[in-house]
């Protein structure tokens, strides 16, 4: 079993073979790497029986050999890896010891209780031949021409020192990487290996944006039509478009922050190490009420945070307001000390938010689901094999890949909620924000959850929980009491909570809150010891009220194009409705029924025999009446239940750049289809014993009712999905139902005269069936076939039902475009059920 010697910055340690070394920023761990791209337990050496073998723990930026991200490899004397970044992350030599110089030997003691390893610095890229000679910026106001962007301030901008003397602000950390400039020369940034600069990240397009001096020597970043943007100062620069850069702006592409300072490109990347805080966070509602009040508390870097309260405490009022879906009345939320208000469309990239429900299909198995997801929210140039590749790391992270093949469905409560947390984690978001992730679990997997959220801080993510379970609250670094009203009661460690308030339980506390809901429980918590602790010095900073910067500016980039965006959700819901056989069984039984309940009536639709003359078929009325209810509840039936059941998808994934146009009409869609052929079911059973008209108007009769059934299936389907959007539960959905189909009996005229009636007539104008059933009546001449309604006057019929051309082609045409009319409608209803930030 041969040592291996390892080498990083200068230093070198032998390994002993009887024992496994694990590397990161963990002081406890054996090689203390301080470097921002590396993960809290980022990797393992060992022997392997054969050889040394190094096996990646799920990090965050990955670890590299040779280029390509690896999982596990067998390493040996003469391998080079790289932590955190392809190219410049920290680099570990490896030689035997027969090769290497004198190495310093671990002591046993310390080998036991985790190494003082090198500190990792990052590496600057070789010197060009020729170097970048800055000129000096001239102010953006000389340059009306370019688009100009808000200049950072100091605990408002976008978090990182501009110019050299400026106070750093972005966490008051070093510049992760530095990149030299050469003269006359394009810096392109990407995530392709051709690039001047890559940028290992999903998030980034394959050739981003790019670097160039201006004939007059100033810096300016060109946009090369990324698919999330690229953003100076926080504010999104137009798709293809330029901005001068001064001497305090920032360029913001992914999760990669860059400066100019003398002729050199500072990168700042990212990782998840980041504070944040909430300052006087005020959110007032109609008529003056406040649900939010005065919040102030902050959040160090790779922690956890638990929100707790009472009924009518504003705990989702406030997970709004933090994730920017709702933005606060008054105040700001500050991440690393950038507003996110104002640079929401940046800063929305590297947040995770997992709702109470669930953000995924059930119906899919968990690899599916992620794979759908990974498609929107990934860049448009971004290869299969790199989504499959990030799946499968966060599956391993989160010790699903046992379970990708399972429906999401069969899963526990437990690991569903770890699918929906893997979801969030594809894009690497350094801020979590769940609502109730235990809730309706069991102890044990109350547990396993917080357990789980605990990991996911202490491998270098801020997490913040809101909960009702209060049995794991001893896992969280700091505790958010909410009283009710909205306002904090206490902020600090969790384990002084219970002593703060004087209870010995928390059932005592959430007592007291209810008994006594007028006491001044935030002026109790102002005014104690811990809050001078933990709030005080973000207090001291005064209330600001939010001043939202324009809608195009904070509205998220789409990370895919429409088309694009539309054939995924096409395929999603193709195989979502075809991974439900009840429902794939129950669409083709119930147009069969009712096509065959039509069958039950003994009539054909052509005229009696001519004995004697006046004789009328008054049947096909009623025969034509079922089918059109039949289809008018078919179709509807199809879609009512789509938009509320996927509404928290839905809410979500619009966060995340999901075009709503693209949302519907890929319902529109794949229901269309499946209305079609429901209505080609219900006329091929219910015209199959039926003598028709020798000719129709237009085309053969069969079809041409066909035709009209289809049309009228599409219209009540665009009804059902008005009150899919509608309501706002499942459960209210089919009482709906019922009354849409029954109103559609009504108002057919056939079972009395509808026309030449005032008001009745207009208002009838408006049900679908009205102009399907007329449709048909053009096409069998129903206004002669049918007994008139006016005996006396035999030339008085419903002149939509005239046998022509024009009237089927007008009916027709006018029950299609209260379709269209609806899918309009629909999507104004949609955007109730979006940010509010994005509606403004």
């Amino acid at each position: 079993m041969p040592e291996l010697v390892l080498e990083l910055n200068g230093r070198t340690w032998t390994l002993d073979p009887s024992r496994s070394y694990t590397l990161g920023r963990d002081p406890q761990g054996d090689l203390v790497i301080d470097d921002a791209r590396v993960s809290w337990r980022h990797a393992t050496i060992s022997w392997g029986g054969r050889s040394w073998v190094i096996e990646d723990h799920g990090s965050t930026n990955g670890t590299f050999v040779q280029g390509q991200r690896i999982h596990q490899m067998e390493i040996g004397p003469g391998s080079a890896v790289h932590l955190g970044n392809a190219t410049d992350g920290p680099r570990l030599n490896l030689a035997g010891a027969a090769q290497a110089a004198p190495a310093q030997q671990a002591p046993a003691h310390q080998a036991a209780a985790g190494w003082s390893g090198a500190q990792a610095q990052p590496t600057p890229q070789a010197q060009p031949q020729q170097g970048w000679q800055q000129q000096p910026v001239q102010p953006q106001a000389q340059v009306p021409q370019q688009q100009a962007y808000p200049q950072p301030q100091q605990g408002q901008g976008p978090g990182i020192g501009a110019a050299a003397g400026a106070a750093p602000v972005y966490g008051d950390r070093s510049p992760t990487t530095f990149h030299q400039l050469a003269l006359g020369h394009v810096m392109r940034i990407g995530r392709a290996l051709e690039n001047e600069l890559v940028v290992s990240d999903l998030q980034v397009s394959r050739h981003h944006a790019e670097f160039h001096a201006t004939p007059d020597g100033r810096m300016e970043i060109r946009d090369l039509g990324s698919h999330n943007g690229t953003y100076v100062n926080g504010q999104p620069i137009p798709k293809g478009g330029t901005a001068l850069l001064g001497p305090n702006d920032t360029v913001g592409v992914g999760h990669s922050t860059f400066r100019i300072v003398g002729g050199r490109l500072e990168e700042f990347v990212d990782t998840g190490e980041v504070s944040f805080s909430a300052r006087h966070l005020t959110v007032t509602v109609d008529g003056g009420k406040q649900i939010l009040k005065d919040v102030t508390f902050g959040v160090p870097e790779k922690s956890l945070i638990g929100v707790i309260g009472p009924s009518g405490s504003g705990k989702s009022t406030l997970l709004k307001a933090l994730t920017g879906y709702r933005p606060a009345d008054q105040g700001d939320v500050l991440y690393d000390n950038r507003s996110l208000y104002k640079q929401f469309a940046e800063l929305r990239q590297r947040i995770g938010l997992v709702p109470q429900d669930d953000i995924l299909h059930k119906e899919l198995t968990v690899k599916k689901a992620l794979k759908y997801a990974a498609k929107l929210r990934f860049p448009g140039d971004t290869a299969e094999a790199e989504r499959e590749a990030r799946i499968d790391e966060v599956l391993r992270e989160l010790k699903l890949d046992i379970h990708k093949e399972k429906k999401v469905t069969s899963l526990s409560g437990g690991q569903r909620k770890r699918v929906s947390v893997a979801l969030e984690l594809l894009t690497k978001p350094s801020l979590i924000f769940l609502d109730e992730p235990t809730s309706g679990l069991d102890p044990g997997m109350d547990r396993d959850v917080m357990q789980l959220l605990r990991g996911l801080a202490d491998d270098g993510r801020t997490v913040l929980v809101v909960t009702h379970s209060v049995a794991e609250l001893a896992l969280c670094d700091k505790l958010l009491v909410m009283a009710p009203g909205g306002s904090v009661a206490y902020f600090g460690p969790p384990e002084e909570a219970l002593n703060f308030f004087g209870y010995t339980t928390w059932a005592d506390v959430f007592s007291a809150f209810e008994n006594y809901r007028d006491y001044d429980w935030a002026g109790r918590w102002k005014g104690s010891q811990h809050y001078q602790m933990y709030a005080a010095d973000i207090d001291a900073v005064a209330a600001q009220p939010v001043q939202m910067p324009p809608q195009a500016m904070v509205r998220p980039p789409k990370p895919q194009g429409w088309g694009s965006q539309l054939w995924t959700l096409i395929r999603r819901y193709s195989s979502v409705i075809a991974s439900d056989k009840g429902f794939m069984g129950l669409m083709v039984i119930l147009p069969a029924v009712l096509g065959a309940v039509s069958v039950v009536i003994p009539a054909d639709f052509g005229l009696a025999p001519p004995k004697p003359p006046s004789r009328f078929n008054g049947d096909a009325g009623t025969i034509m009446l079922i089918l059109a209810v039949g289809m008018c509840f078919s179709g509807a039936a199809n879609s009512v239940r789509e938009l509320i059941k996927e509404r928290v998808i839905y809410e979500r994934e619009r966060a995340t750049g999901l075009s709503r146009s693209a949302y519907l009409m890929s319902k529109v869609i794949v229901l269309g289809v499946i209305t079609a052929i429901q209505g080609v079911i219900i006329c091929g059973i219910g015209f199959a014993t039926r003598d028709l008209p020798a000719e129709g108007l237009v085309m053969p009769p069969a079809v041409e009712l066909c035709v009209t059934v289809i049309a009228l299936g599409f219209t009540s389907m665009m009804f059902g999905l008005v009150i899919s959007s509608l309501v706002k539960t499942a459960e209210k959905t089919m009482p709906l139902l019922v009354m849409f189909a029954i109103v559609q009996v009504v108002f057919t005229g056939i079972l009395f005269q509808v026309y030449g009636s005032p008001g009745l007539e207009q208002f009838a104008w408006l049900m679908p069936s009205r102009w399907a059933i007329a449709a048909a009546g053009a096409t069998l001449d129903l206004a002669h076939l049918m007994p008139p309604w006016d005996h006396k006057d035999p030339t008085n019929l419903d002149p939509l039902w005239d046998h022509s051309v024009g009237q089927w082609g007008l009916n027709l045409s006018i029950l299609i475009i209260i379709g269209v009319a609806c899918g309009f409608a629909v999507a104004r209803l949609l955007r109730r059920h979006e940010p509010e930030v994005m509606r403004k």
